[in-house]
């Protein structure tokens, strides 16, 4: 078992949007806008989402990847912190997932 996290990975993230741009992948999304971001976190969603139907695995593991950390980038830009997320996910785990998607549609 990896013991290097998404917790980590959210660290390195938040650590690299304050590096200079020459330095930092991070930094240089963040330079470009939520817009930019928010497009690179599709792209590779669609990517990992192709991945899916494949009978690669080492590819889909390689495409969600590259999934958690623009989806990382764009809390960062918004200002939403994993726990955040977290809490969200807690909540809705106190009711059946059919129940609060029902919810959410009256809404």
């Amino acid at each position: 078992m990896a013991s290097f996290t998404v917790h980590d990975l959210a660290q390195n993230v938040r650590k690299r949007a304050n590096a200079s741009p020459e330095e930092s992948y991070t930094r240089q999304l963040l330079d470009r806008g939520v817009a930019h971001c928010a497009k690179k976190l599709g792209e590779e969603a669609v990517e990992a989402a192709l991945a899916a139907v494949t009978d690669d695995r080492e590819h889909l593991i390689a495409e969600a990847a590259d999934v958690i950390y623009h989806l990382l980038v764009v809390l960062q830009a918004r200002g939403v912190g994993l726990a955040d997320v977290e809490a969200e996910l807690e909540r809705r785990s106190l009711q059946s997932g059919l129940t609060e998607k029902a919810a959410r549609r009256g809404t």
